[in-house]
């Protein structure tokens, strides 16, 4: 990240979004993004990520609020007059230009000199290593390559901000790993502010110096991976974010920071008390599946339960046990394969064990 960190870029104050009049698509969005960040909206499919996304750009007005940019408004100006770079999942690219005349396409808009169009599209073709590629038309490119021309293109007029909206949600996976460390790279050596949307969390995790998780309209937590991650603060996240084992169960006692659990058959986890109500209310506990030791290694655990294997799904460099506990029938339980116990079979009956600080006392889970 930038050592401007601190400095906001964006502001959205008080942004609202209905269609209708009546459903709220973004409610009460209230939202800085840093100077140099490379910022992630996550969420589902309609919980307001992408229209965020859309009124910073200008291709959609906020019902109510206001967006700044440094100290300009930015909701009342067309979107041609806000100098951002913007990268779309289908490319978006002018099929009758060759690359270079694609990528040089917002310097001529801006009417920049000749001379200073084919040198900072020369640039630009550099830093996404498609430096022979300038006289090629888009048919003739790979996905991953449209792809950089799209990102070269966004980036060559040198915008202070770059919106990029699920821009590799149409490549493989492989390509999708090998771009994500590309955009994460020159992000790095621009220093540009990005404002990246996506449903994918590994992709969110990886690339982003924080993660904002949307669900119905509202951010639910805005942190950095790792503490989004292993420490969720409600429920929803926990469970979006991540593989999570997920326990019910009701509110036993509350002791400060920690508090004990009681499962349906009498059970009683102790976890971190991170949102939960009074003693007798319902609680959702999470527990990320590669926490758990099993057998040996869980002998100095605060939490020890019995777990029967029911299977096992091998991952390469890991192994998916999956096993009923507590009365929960899909308990996962990760192991790198070099700790696995090869005499494991389905049926076993073994210990496993947590700590408290893996163990998030959350908010009970509405099931839809």
């Amino acid at each position: 990240m930038s050592q401007q960190a601190d400095n906001t870029l964006v502001s959205f104050r008080k942004v609202q979004k209905s269609y209708d009049g009546e459903n709220l698509i973004v409610r009460d969005l209230n939202l800085d993004i840093r100077q140099g960040e490379f910022l992630t909206l996550l969420g589902p499919s309609g919980s307001g990520k992408t229209t965020s996304l859309m009124m910073l750009a200008g291709f959609e007005t906020p019902t109510s609020g206001e967006i700044w940019l440094g100290d300009k408004r930015l909701d009342k100006q067309p979107p041609y007059k806000r100098n951002i770079g913007m990268v779309f999942q289908n490319y978006a690219l002018f099929p009758h230009m060759t690359v270079a005349e694609n990528i040089a396409f917002p310097l001529l808009v801006r009417r920049n000199s000749k001379a200073e169009i084919a040198e900072r599209v020369k640039k630009a073709l550099g830093m996404v290593q498609l430096g022979q590629y300038g006289g090629r038309y888009p048919a003739q490119l790979s996905g991953g390559q449209q792809q950089r021309v799209a990102l070269a293109r966004a980036l060559v007029f040198e915008p202070q901000l770059v919106l990029m909206d699920e821009p590799l949600g149409a490549l493989d996976k492989q390509l999708r790993e090998h771009m994500q460390i590309e955009i994460k790279q020159i992000h790095a050596r621009l220093g540009v502010t990005v404002v990246y949307v996506t449903h994918d969390q590994s992709e969110a995790l990886t690339m982003s110096d924080r993660v904002a998780v949307f669900h119905q309209g509202e951010i639910q937590q805005i942190d950095a991976p790792r503490t989004l991650y292993e420490h969720p603060r409600n429920s929803f996240v926990a469970n979006f974010v991540g593989e999570n084992n997920r326990l019910s169960g009701v509110l036993a006692a509350h002791n400060g920071d920690s508090c004990d659990v009681r499962l349906p058959h009498g059970e009683i986890v102790k976890a971190r008390a991170v949102k939960v109500g009074a003693a007798g209310s319902d609680v959702s506990l999470s527990i990320r599946p590669e926490r758990i030791r099993l057998n040996g290694a869980s002998e100095h655990c605060a939490n020890r339960f019995n777990g029967r294997v029911q299977d096992f799904i091998y991952l390469g460099d890991h192994v998916r046990i999956r096993l009923e506990v507590a009365g929960a029938q899909h308990f996962v339980v990760k192991q790198p394969i070099a700790e696995l116990d090869s005499r494991l079979v389905e049926g076993d009956v073994i210990m496993l064990g947590w700590d408290l600080e893996h163990a998030s006392a959350l908010d009970p889970v509405v099931e839809h």
